[in-house]
């Protein structure tokens, strides 16, 4: 049996990594077993970057803390060398990242699952989650639709103008 201070620490750390999964919008599980450190440093900086917090923790700890933020079922996948991808903000992020280093480095760079608000999500969703472009392209491209028909609508109106023999002036701009 471990001492009282072992105890306590490993406690605060299934405590911490509960609030943490709990919070996330989504998360990945690996196997990174194999894995060189340059090619983990780049992929750590890579995710750094999109606000996704990776780590490597113990099944056990990891097991505790699926246990009490519900996610048990992803239990049986806490063997061999795991580490976890979680991102409080952005879904896809943790998944895109990962599974792009995941097809670079195929022999030892595994996913073995994730989740995702608070629910279980296998291969194949983790995929679909990798292949949606990012949360800024995607605004982008709502806002262009939005855009589409009113710039349209004033290429249309300046040429009908311009075809009526009245020159199109650009308008004033607004102090």
């Amino acid at each position: 049996m471990p001492n009282a201070k072992v105890l306590s620490e490993k406690q605060a750390v299934v405590a911490a990594l509960t609030e943490k999964i709990q919070g996330a919008a989504a998360g990945v599980l690996v196997d990174y077993s194999g894995i060189k450190v340059s090619e983990d440093t780049e992929m750590r900086r890579k995710l750094r970057e999109a606000n996704v917090d990776y780590s490597v923790v113990k099944n056990t700890l990891l097991r505790f803390a699926f246990d009490n933020a519900g996610l048990s079922e992803l239990n049986p996948l806490l063997n061999g060398n795991t580490s976890i991808a979680i991102c409080a903000d952005d879904p896809v992020a943790p998944a895109k990242i990962i599974c792009e280093h995941a097809k670079k480095f195929q022999k030892y760079f595994e996913v073995k699952g994730g989740f995702m608000d608070g629910q279980v999500i296998d291969l194949d969703k983790i995929e679909a989650l990798a292949a949606i472009p990012a949360l800024p392209v995607l605004r982008a491209q709502v806002l262009g639709t939005m855009l589409a028909p009113i710039t349209s609508l004033a290429i249309v109106i300046k040429a009908i103008a311009e075809k009526n023999g009245a020159p199109a002036e650009e308008a004033p701009a607004e102090a």
